[in-house]
């Protein structure tokens, strides 16, 4: 059981760019600091509401930059229990600690076996560099 809660307790990612870890019942979610070196600037977040479900790979929220904007999709279903403001407030957090205190929501995970779609760091870092050539 130890085991399983460390793994738990670990760093996944999704191939949309999105980070996501687990507390307990509670996941939080935001996006890769690959992501934010290719968007550029944040100028603007847009986050789903506390008390809304999600499902797998479904847009949670939205991200706009200098460059472009773009989708915020949630890596596993669950009820959205938590957002961040500060990040609406001040969307520049995104990209100074987008792996920290720049997340974006969190979720009571409905389906805790969804977790075993995602990826490690190592084979995130990989698709990233795979999919920027």
């Amino acid at each position: 059981m130890l085991e399983e809660e460390k793994k738990m307790s670990e760093i996944k990612f999704s191939k949309e760019h999105e980070w996501i870890t687990v507390d307990g019942e509670v996941a939080t979610i935001g996006i890769t600091k690959h992501a934010t070196e290719l968007l550029g600037d944040i100028v603007f977040a847009e986050l789903p509401e506390k008390g809304s479900n999600v499902n797998k790979d479904a847009t949670a929220g939205v991200v706009e930059s200098t460059k472009a904007a773009s989708d915020v999709y949630t890596p596993i279903s669950g009820e959205v229990v938590d957002t961040n403001q500060s990040i609406v407030d001040d969307p520049s957090k995104i990209n100074s600690d987008p792996e920290g205190d720049g997340w974006f929501f969190k979720l009571k995970i409905k389906d805790p076996a969804e977790m075993n779609t995602l990826m490690n760091r190592d084979e995130y870092d990989k698709f990233a560099k795979e999919s920027a050539s």
